[in-house]
């Protein structure tokens, strides 16, 4: 189970000139056609949604737009209140707070068989870290940081091919160079792995591959471009 611990911390003056950055940021992002900004869009902006990932990125996106999508984020209702409520807001020091700082946090994929999920992730080189049950209705693999809890559902999650069509993901993993990623990905198409996308270098920078596990779950694999 995810842990957490509780830190005191000062609470930032929210600045004027880094929430003009953020929206310029958010702009940049769905002009590159950055799919985890769709999601954003579709949460803060009532008029998107209705709309899928694809949608939101081909839909009009201004820097109007991000403003808003900023202020809402902030809590105000526009950019122009969002002005001036930090314009309002007193320069004086601010008071310190106590906030809990999650410090993990694990990805749940969903199986039709708990063992044989366990078997196709060691064979990527995860551990097997534990299963319950017997037969298996529930069960870890780690590598690294990485950790993927293995849930048994014995009917389909996903109605249709919405997860293919959309690329709905299970897991996002990290890894720390551009060597790495290349020399993990290689080491998997060799090995007959199956995957929803090879090797490519996205708009914002950098190096991705999905992998597809039999159970259809999709996880994506990210590094730098160099």
């Amino acid at each position: 189970m995810p842990t957490y611990v509780t830190k005191t911390v000062v609470a930032p003056m929210p600045n004027l000139e880094n929430l003009r950055k953020q929206a310029k940021l958010y702009l940049r992002w769905h002009r590159d056609g950055y799919h985890p900004v769709a999601a954003a869009i579709r949460a803060m902006l009532p008029r998107y949604e209705h709309l899928t990932d694809r949608q939101v990125l081909a839909e009009s996106f201004k820097l109007s737009d991000a403003q808003e999508l900023v202020a809402r984020q902030s809590g105000f209702e526009s950019w122009q209140a969002l002005k001036t409520g930090v314009q309002a807001m007193p320069t004086t020091t601010n008071p310190t707070v106590t906030i809990p700082v999650l410090s993990d946090v694990e990805a749940q994929l969903y199986v039709s068989d708990v063992k044989a999920s366990c078997d196709y992730y060691t064979k990527l080189g995860f551990t097997a870290a534990f299963t319950y049950g017997e037969p298996a209705f529930y069960g870890q693999v780690r590598r690294g940081k990485a950790r993927l809890n293995l849930r048994l559902v014995c009917e389909p999650v996903f109605v249709g091919d919405i997860r293919e069509r959309e690329i709905l993901l299970s897991a996002s993993m990290t890894i720390d160079s551009a060597e790495e990623i290349r020399q993990l990905f290689d080491q998997w198409r060799s090995a007959g792995v199956d995957f929803k996308q090879t090797l490519k270098k996205e708009p914002w920078g950098a190096r991705t591959f999905i992998v597809r596990d039999p159970d259809g779950n999709l996880l994506l694999f990210a590094g730098p471009a160099a």
